[in-house]
């Protein structure tokens, strides 16, 4: 048998207070009415969801099984009258944002502030994620719009590409490499290198770099991303290869941008639902986002798509 919503309430008010006289209070209602109905729902489970044991109640196993999905579900209803609530104060939409680092710490915070300028009323939220749960968000309508240097593949969402930059070498103002316009790789092998794990999509790609020019990297320090490596080099830690939006981020830091010969490109691609058309204000803050790509130098690639 299942529960009613009004049986779930009653059973979580009693776990949560531990007593009838409780839960009662806690509801505003009777405690004979609370004895009731948590009767009731007893029977129509077909088990004992309470042990009376010297007037107190002990909740069973199975009772804490059960509680643990009830809260599930609060959180679930406390989110949709969140959510209903925001709708409410904000009329002229909310637009939800996420973004990979990289372009997160770079040309996203540029867009919003310029998108605020002209709507004002848009709510905006944002987080930068990797890029497994930047897509999760997406699929579970958390999000509206995704901005990553990371291919996604999925068949209900897809890409469209807004710039593209290149892999390149950053390194202290004062290092060796500084004085050289272009690098290779065989330049980088006799200092300190911050690589990354060979099996995340960043790593993979340095590795890549480094084995068509029949080196192997030997990283000195792994950094869990490209701006974490930033930070390693704006504290003199060694020399690090990351994209271009990345360094960008970093417009008054200690080190210098060289870049590579043979380097990849990595293009910054809007990611969004197939299935749904976009809201007027995503519609709008892309067109925002588009601008600030070209202004700061990320131009679509001439490559196809």
């Amino acid at each position: 048998m299942s529960f009613n919503l009004r049986q779930i309430e009653v059973f979580r008010a009693v776990m949560i207070t531990g007593s009838i006289r409780g839960a009662a209070q806690l509801l505003f209602v009777s405690q004979p009415a609370v004895s009731r109905l948590l009767s009731h729902t007893e029977a129509r489970v077909g088990f004992p969801l309470f042990e009376r044991i010297r007037g107190r109640l002990f909740a069973t196993p199975e009772a804490k099984k059960l509680f643990h999905e009830v809260e599930q579900v609060y959180a679930g209803v406390k989110r949709v009258n969140e959510l209903a609530r925001e709708l409410s104060e904000h009329q002229e939409g909310i637009l939800n944002l996420v973004a990979s680092p990289s372009v997160g710490q770079a040309v996203i915070p540029l867009a919003m502030a310029e998108f605020r300028h002209s709507n004002p009323q848009v709510k905006l939220t944002f987080q930068y994620l990797g890029h497994a749960p930047l897509t999760e968000r997406l699929l579970n309508r958390q999000a509206d719009l995704a901005v990553t240097i990371l291919p996604v593949i999925h068949p209900n969402l897809e890409m469209e590409e807004l710039g593209s930059g290149r892999l390149v070498c950053i390194c202290p103002y004062n290092h060796p490499l500084a004085r050289r316009a272009t690098l290779s790789v065989a330049d980088l092998l006799p200092f300190p290198l911050i690589g990354y794990d060979r099996e995340s999509p960043f790593g993979a790609m340095v590795h890549a770099l480094f084995a068509d020019s029949g080196e192997t990297v030997r990283a000195s320090i792994e950094a869990g991303s490209p701006q974490n490596a930033c930070a390693l080099v704006q504290a003199g830690a060694g020399i690090a290869l990351v994209d271009e939006f990345s360094a960008s981020s970093w417009a008054a830091s200690k080190f210098v941008v060289r870049p590579m010969l043979n380097a990849p490109v990595l293009k910054a691609t809007l990611v969004r639902l197939r299935t749904e058309p976009m809201s007027q204000p995503a519609q709008a803050f892309v067109e925002v986002l588009q601008r600030v790509m070209e202004r700061e130098g990320f131009r679509v690639s001439t490559q196809s798509h």
